[in-house]
């Protein structure tokens, strides 16, 4: 199922004012740990799946990627990145990451933030990159954590004054659908367990070079009680693969 909530004008005017989409990559609290694992992207043609509003692929341009593609489900998410960007070395593409068709080989590097737990079959996907990757190639992503994923609530439990009391797991080995609530109701994900997203990574063909649960930067945590919360269950998950 290729579900675009993005383009509803209401889930897409409340995701804008966003922390991470007013200020960009260093809005978003595991940006620190995703940047020190960028591969060299001198001369490097890259690849963004789920480019949102096109952080990444100007950040990748900007450290001298001779060329970068964008692709988002988006419309809207495709109209504000070519907004954002004046730069001829990048592009971007308005289809579903499930239907992308490139060259083999094509890609030096292939990145893609907080998309694949909106995709269905991952392997599949993960399929399609390392044919699109040249041998040597990087493969760098972020996705819900599964701790995260594992019920559709994805809330804390609170006591009766609204304070946090815990994280609850639940189904965790129960992988599939999850309707959830992000900005709206019924927002579709795909929960998968942390074996799934390594072991498939490595039925397609890929070494992993690097598996991170990352944290907000000190800075974020210091200046948000919310944020604090973030050091008592992991949120998102990074991957590092290579071809």
């Amino acid at each position: 199922m290729k579900q675009n909530k993005y383009d509803d004008d209401h889930f897409f005017s409340v995701y804008e004012n966003m922390p991470r989409s007013v200020n960009g990559l260093e809005g978003a609290g595991e940006w620190h740990i995703l940047r020190s694992l960028m591969p060299d992207f001198k001369n490097k043609a890259v690849l963004d799946l789920g480019c949102g509003f096109g952080w990444h692929c100007r950040y990748a341009s900007e450290q001298g990627a001779e060329s970068v593609i964008g692709v988002d489900i988006s419309e809207k998410m495709i109209e504000k990145a070519g907004e954002m960007t004046a730069d001829e070395q990048i592009s971007y593409l308005n289809l579903p990451i499930e239907d992308i068709a490139f060259l083999p080989s094509q890609f030096d590097v292939v990145l893609s933030s907080l998309a694949f737990h909106y995709v269905q079959s991952f392997a599949e996907v993960c399929n399609k990159i390392y044919r699109y990757l040249k041998p040597g190639g990087t493969f760098l992503f972020s996705v819900e954590h599964p701790i995260f994923t594992s019920r559709e609530e994805q809330d804390w439990y609170y006591d009766e004054n609204g304070n946090r009391l815990h994280w609850a797991v639940d189904h965790y080995q129960s992988e599939g659908q999850r309707k959830t609530s992000f900005l709206t109701d019924n927002v579709i994900k795909y929960h998968r367990t942390l074996s799934t997203y390594i072991n498939t990574l490595i039925e397609a063909g890929f070494t992993i070079r690097a598996v991170k649960e990352p944290i907000p930067a000190k800075e974020m945590i210091k200046n948000s009680s919310e944020m604090k919360d973030e050091l008592r269950r992991p949120m998102f998950l990074i991957l590092l693969a290579e071809k």
